[in-house]
């Protein structure tokens, strides 16, 4: 079997890693999150859009998007809880500095 100069594994284009972003997968070498490339899935954007949006080459998108598709129950229920925060985060502020 002849070994393949150049081969690119897989898992060589989604990374996670302790301290950053709290852990949540990613696309190597860039700051987008699986989890967003999975909201604009669900919001009907085909894998060559997302590409485009999020200037990742289409490796990439569908590469993320497989992550996505193979663990949505997890990714999409911390999608929910970023967002549960971040409204538990603006009703505080907006109670400290209207008083009510």
């Amino acid at each position: 079997m002849a070994v393949l100069e150049g081969f690119i594994d897989l898992a060589r284009l989604i990374e996670r890693r302790a301290g950053y972003r709290e852990g949540r997968p990613f696309v190597a070498g860039t700051g987008v999150s699986v989890g967003r490339i999975g909201l604009l899935h669900n919001e009907g954007l085909a894998a060559a859009e997302i590409a485009d949006e999020m200037h990742l080459t289409l490796a990439q998108a569908h590469a993320a998007l497989a992550c996505y598709l193979l663990n949505k129950d997890l990714i999409d229920a911390d999608l929910i809880a970023q967002d549960e925060e971040t409204l538990r985060i603006a009703d505080a502020h907006y109670a400290r500095t209207t008083g009510k």
